[in-house]
């Protein structure tokens, strides 16, 4: 399996996917780190423990930190995933949070 089936089969597995630096419990940047925080301000309306949302640390894998940038196209780590789809990186996740879209389409993957 390459890593980009390995990625193909994250996002198929999870509706939300985060890949990150550190953990949420332990980002290793700010924008990972305001990625999170974002994140689960959006899922506090939510019976979090129902939600399976996967954090992918992207330093404890050198090719999943290489193939996720080729795979959406997407220079920076954090990347978001919606639904396969490409949210993209803290400062879009900021954007989409402030103007209510995140939720939105935290609601629809839910």
């Amino acid at each position: 399996m390459t890593i980009q089936d390995t990625i193909k089969q994250q996002l198929h597995d999870h509706s939300i996917v985060l890949y990150m630096k550190g953990t949420p419990i332990f980002p290793q940047c700010g924008f990972s780190a305001r990625a999170v925080q974002l994140l689960q301000q959006c899922l506090d309306n939510f019976e979090t423990d129902t939600i399976k949302i996967l954090y992918v640390n992207v330093l404890e894998n050198t090719e999943i930190r290489e193939g996720i940038k080729q795979y959406g196209q997407w220079p920076t780590i954090p990347q978001l995933y919606i639904r396969g789809e490409l949210m993209g990186g803290s400062d879009i996740i900021e954007t989409l949070f402030h103007s209510g879209e995140l939720q939105k389409e935290i609601a629809a993957a839910l």
